[in-house]
Order: C-alpha cells, then sequence, then structure tokens
C-alpha cells in the first residue's frame, strides 16, 4: 500500500476509533478512490484498505452507495459508507 492510502487508512481507523469512544452507534464516512484514470473493472485502490480499518475497530458496514464527481484533480469516484455498531 502506497503512502497516501497508508495514511489514508489511518485516519479512518483512527476517526472510527473516536465515534466508539463518544458511543455512537453509527457512522458515515465518505472514502475517494485514490485512482481515477480507468474505466475498467478492478480494485478500487485504497477502498478496502480505508473500510478494512474501519472494521477493524468493532464497525461493520451497513450500506454503501457510489457518486461519481469532478473536482480540482479530475473525475473521482466517492463512496459514501455506512457502519453499524450493536
Amino acid at each position: 500500500m502506497g503512502f497516501i492510502n497508508q495514511a489514508k487508512a489511518n485516519e479512518a481507523e483512527r476517526v472510527a476509533a473516536q465515534a466508539h469512544q463518544e458511543g455512537r452507534s453509527t457512522l458515515v464516512f465518505k472514502v475517494i478512490e485514490a485512482s481515477s484514470g480507468s474505466r475498467t473493472t478492478g480494485i478500487m485502490t485504497g477502498v478496502g484498505e480505508q473500510i478494512e480499518a474501519i472494521e477493524r475497530q468493532g464497525w461493520t458496514l451497513s450500506t454503501m452507495t457510489a457518486a461519481e464527481g469532478k473536482a480540482f484533480t479530475g473525475k473521482r469516484v466517492a463512496l459514501i459508507c455506512l457502519f453499524r455498531r450493536a
């Protein structure tokens, strides 16, 4: 995993741990795909790592939706993920 994707996964895990410490039962997290140049089927770079980092803190991915937009750096896929805890 590259430096940037590792940093994103670390931040996802930190936020998930903080939400748990605050006693929250839901966590909504936006994941932006690192690679936007490919339109083929394949791995979404950095996405799985961030989801796994959040789930290591005891959260379970409940719902996910995707949106595509254009920002300063070009087209990016954003995933809005709803995680839940019992």
